[in-house]
């Protein structure tokens, strides 16, 4: 029998052996914590985390974003403007060993409203 932990990192490297970032299209993915939201783009290809953002920087962290629903909107709106600003536009989207739902699904829609192409 495999503990939580375990069951959750066989859950993620399901999801990631049918998507891989490139330079062209960095892979988004996003992780929930019980406090706190993070979310990178990543090329694969290289090894390079090429935009991070976290509920702990101390820009964001004056909002108190929570890691709920409208956290996770309000903070795939800002994702997503970082993301563009460094000028990505296309990614691969990375849900880790979560299901697509909730908040997941929320930071999605969110950074799909700001214009970034899934």
């Amino acid at each position: 029998m495999f503990d939580k932990k375990e069951r959750s990192e066989r859950r993620a490297n399901r999801v990631r052996l049918k998507i891989s970032g490139t330079h062209d299209r960095p892979r988004l993915s996003v992780r929930f914590s019980n406090k706190h939201v993070y979310a990178q783009c990543v090329d694969d290809v290289l090894g390079k985390t090429l935009v991070f953002l976290s509920t702990t920087n101390k820009d964001i962290a004056s909002q108190k974003l929570r890691p709920n629903l409208s956290g996770a909107a309000v903070f795939g709106k800002l994702f997503g403007e970082k993301a563009i600003g460094s000028g990505i536009t296309n990614v691969v989207f990375d849900r880790g060993s979560r299901k697509y739902h909730g908040c997941v699904k929320a930071f999605a829609d969110a950074t799909r409203a700001v214009g970034l192409l899934f």
